[in-house]
Parts: structure tokens; C-alpha cells; sequence
């Protein structure tokens, strides 16, 4: 094989998260190429683009033939919006592909490096399905641009393999109906007023991003509009379009939101209050939780439950009396408010402020006094805190934990530690580490957050030897 061929093969496996494993054919010698979106049980065509250190890589040209589990996809968009990798595929296929990655992952760090007396089969518990497989997302952030250069506003996501062009998802399953009347109705508005959107490549333009948050319990929603300040808009007539609409949900405000900066990402520079109020509410597991434009929440609120009181359930009883917990990267301290009624001190710390006053606020709201909320990096952060925990939760961003914050957290030598993971690469190396640091892997499942996606939570219990 060489750069440039174009070869047919069988995808035998999908490694985390979208690595199609395939099994192609040269002549008489059989091969294995890394191809990106190829999915198990399919026979696709590839071009050889990449072939390093014995290391073949290659792109998706078209599926020759689809898997014999392969059904209709039920959104218009699969294969051309980047999200649902995964949407041709019962979901109880979804679930059996996500449980193999992580299990690929985990088990050769388990068996090299646990000391327990337990086949990793034993500790592998499986995957816990999400309540709901369709209109389950609770939050979605549509970006403005054109589908092709120089072609009509588009406002949606982006396309699959492409920065600059997007999709306009009009029919997107992840969301329910309000989603979709809202994103048309933008779309409209701004494309029959004539208002350009910001461009990547010139940083000129006005519309960026529309950023829409609805909770599952309460219904209400709550809508950001990004742009940036380089033109001057009445917005009252998009406001009163948006509230005209026949909608399921209530609508309890509509922001503002400039940003200047020439990253492609949401970042507030100033933020205006159009209509209602600049926040809603959302209720999880008996807990009431105040949210923001920008607080960081679960985006599946039912799958959300389903991970919370796994992890409360993983920790079990607490036998200390009065003990304390560390809820480490405690984003706005839901599970932190979850373990606060059996503790006697819980201390959350998380490195956005916005966050942490978050927390501080939702933790009033739902009259707990035993929460210690605390702003900083987790590695500096630990130097200052007085307290000692008897457990450890931790619930750290995709890139999992710093090397030295590790070790801290493994000198305490607490008895159990709980790790929420939402990048199973990330566990498995921390694994690693925890597991030569005196902890043996109790057990662990996956809970589907994202379905039709290639994302998967992890939740793992770790008890001291």
C-alpha cells in the first residue's frame, strides 16, 4: 500500500471514539487502516492518506456496503452534520459498540497493573442505557455561517470534516420540537434582514452563534444570541418573532451576547438582557438548579440522573462519622449537593468562577449549609485546604487529571475514590496511575449520555488496598 491507493475493506471494530479498525485486501497480503468514521460490520472504500512507522491511515470515501444491523437514519442530516456518528444503528448496537471501546481501553491497564484478587469481568459492569434515545439534549449551541462558500445563511452545525461550512439542521433528532421552530425562526429573521455572519477567515461579520437551553423538568428555556458588535441592530423584532412562536416550552429569556474575540468559540464580552430573565431553572434527582447562559450542566438531564445516583450509589455508605467529601472539578456542585444531606462537609473546587458562584447559589437554593464551594486549579488548590477527605469524588474535564494533582490526590490515601470520566482515554491513563498508587478497581459501568454520538461516560469506585 502506498499514499494515494484507494482500497475496499472490512471494518471489523471502532475504536474510541470514531476509529474504524479496516481489514483491507492488497493483492494477496491482508492490511489493517485506521479510517475515521467507518463503522463495525460495514465494507467501505478508503484512500490511503497518511502511512508512518508501519501505521496505515486512510479516509472515508463511501460505505460500499452497509452493516446487516444498519437501519434508516432517522434524522436528514446523518452523514453530512458532524454530531450523530452513530444514528444508523439500533441503539442497543450503540450501546454494545460503546461498552467494547471502553472495555478495550480499560481492561489491558486493569490486568497489567490491579492488585485485587478480581477477573476484570467481575468488575466491568456494563452500560446503563439513557432514559430517552431521541429529543434529549438540553442544551445546543447553532452557529451562523453558509453551507457552501459564498451560498445562502445557514445557522446550524458544522459539517463533517469542514471549519467553515454548516448545516443547517432544521430537523435535528437530538432536540425536541422547540429547538427546531426556534433555529427556523432565527434562520428566517436573519436571512430576510440581510445581516451577514461573522466569517472565519476575514473576521468580519455580525452573527455568530445561537445559543438555546431548555430544562427537561420545567420546561423553560432560555436563549443567547452571540454577535459581534461591529454593527449596530435593533433585535426587538427577533425578539418579538421568538415569543410569537407556538411553542411547548415557556420561553423565560432572551440575552445578548457580544463577542469580539477571533476564536470560533462562545466567549461573553458584554451581555444584555432582551427579554425575562437571564437564567432558568432545572430540577435533578429532588435538587433544584439555577442555569446560566454559560453554567456548565449535563447535557442530558435524564441520562444526568442516571449518572448521579450511579455515583452516588458507587460510594456507598459513608461509615466516618461526619465525614468529609471532595467533590474535585465540582463544575456547579450537583454532585456535591447530592452527597451533602449523608455528609458532614463537602467541599467542591473547580477552576471557573462562574461556576463555583453557581454552586454557591444552587446550594442556598436547595438550603444545604454543609458545602464549601472554592474557585482554582485543583493542583494549586489542595496546597490550601485545611480539611482532610475520608472520600474523593472526581469529575475532571475530557483531558482527565494532571500527572502531580494525581499524586496529591493519592497521597491523602482516602478509602474510596469515585472517578466520573467523559473521555474513557483519559481514565484509562489515570488508571494506570491510581492502580500503582495503592488503589485496586472495585468496579465500574458506562452511562449513555450522548446516543447516537461516539461519547460515552465512565463511572469508576476505587478503594485502598
Amino acid at each position: 500500500m502506498k499514499k494515494g491507493d484507494v482500497l475496499t475493506g472490512y471494518v471489523e471494530k471502532c475504536d474510541f471514539p470514531n476509529k474504524g479498525r479496516v481489514v483491507v485486501k492488497d493483492e494477496d497480503k491482508e492490511a489493517v487502516v485506521t479510517v475515521k468514521n467507518a463503522l463495525p460490520g460495514q465494507t467501505i472504500s478508503c484512500l490511503i492518506n497518511k502511512k508512518k512507522h508501519g501505521k496505515v491511515e486512510g479516509r472515508l470515501l463511501e460505505v460500499v456496503t452497509p452493516a446487516e444491523c444498519e437501519i434508516m437514519a432517522p434524522c436528514p442530516h446523518a452523514g453530512i452534520c458532524g454530531g450523530c456518528l452513530y444514528q444508523t444503528y439500533p441503539y442497543e448496537e450503540q450501546l454494545n459498540i460503546k461498552k467494547n471501546q471502553v472495555e478495550d481501553l480499560v481492561r489491558p491497564v486493569y490486568e497489567t497493573f490491579n492488585t485485587g484478587d478480581k477477573d476484570f469481568d467481575e468488575v466491568f459492569e456494563g452500560i446503563k442505557a439513557s432514559p430517552v434515545n431521541e429529543a434529549y439534549r438540553n442544551k445546543m449551541e447553532f452557529s451562523f455561517g453558509d453551507e457552501y462558500k459564498d451560498g445562502p445563511l445557514s445557522l446550524g452545525m458544522h459539517k463533517r470534516g469542514s471549519f467553515y461550512d454548516i448545516v443547517s439542521v432544521t430537523d435535528c433528532r437530538i432536540v425536541d420540537e422547540d429547538y427546531r421552530q426556534i433555529l427556523c425562526a432565527a434562520k428566517e429573521y436573519f436571512a430576510k434582514e440581510g445581516l451577514p455572519f461573522f466569517h472565519r477567515l476575514t473576521h468580519q461579520g455580525y452573527l455568530r452563534h445561537l445559543l438555546v437551553r431548555k430544562a427537561v423538568k420545567t420546561g423553560e428555556i432560555l436563549i443567547g444570541l452571540i454577535t459581534t458588535s461591529q454593527i449596530e441592530v435593533n433585535l426587538a423584532p427577533f425578539v418579538e418573532t421568538i415569543l410569537a412562536l407556538p411553542l411547548e416550552g415557556k420561553i423565560a429569556g432572551i440575552v445578548h451576547t457580544v463577542n469580539d474575540s477571533v476564536a470560533d468559540v462562545v466567549k461573553n464580552e458584554g451581555t444584555t438582557l432582551l427579554y425575562g430573565k437571564d437564567y432558568f431553572y432545572e430540577e435533578l434527582l429532588g435538587l433544584k438548579f439555577k442555569i446560566t447562559q454559560f453554567s456548565f450542566f449535563q447535557t442530558n438531564s435524564l441520562g444526568a440522573e442516571v449518572l448521579y445516583d450511579t455515583t452516588r450509589s458507587y460510594l456507598g455508605t459513608m461509615e466516618k462519622e461526619n465525614p468529609v467529601v471532595f467533590d474535585l472539578y465540582s463544575g456547579t456542585g450537583t454532585i456535591a449537593q447530592l452527597l451533602a444531606p449523608v455528609a458532614g462537609k463537602v467541599v467542591g473546587v473547580e477552576i471557573v468562577e462562574e461556576a463555583v458562584e453557581a454552586a454557591k447559589e444552587n446550594a442556598a437554593l436547595n438550603g444545604l449549609n454543609n458545602c464549601e464551594f472554592i474557585a482554582g486549579d485543583v493542583l494549586k488548590v489542595l496546597d490550601d485546604i485545611v480539611e482532610k477527605p475520608d472520600y474523593i469524588i472526581l469529575d475532571p474535564p475530557r483531558d482527565g487529571i494532571h500527572p502531580k494533582a494525581l499524586q496529591k490526590i493519592i497521597n491523602y490515601g482516602v478509602d474510596r475514590i469515585v472517578y466520573v470520566s467523559c473521555k474513557p482515554t483519559s481514565l484509562a491513563r489515570d488508571l494506570e496511575m491510581l492502580l500503582q498508587g495503592g488503589y485496586t478497581l472495585d468496579k465500574m459501568c458506562c452511562v449513555d449520555m450522548f446516543p447516537s454520538t461516539a461519547n460515552v461516560e465512565t463511572v469508576a469506585l476505587l478503594s485502598r488496598l
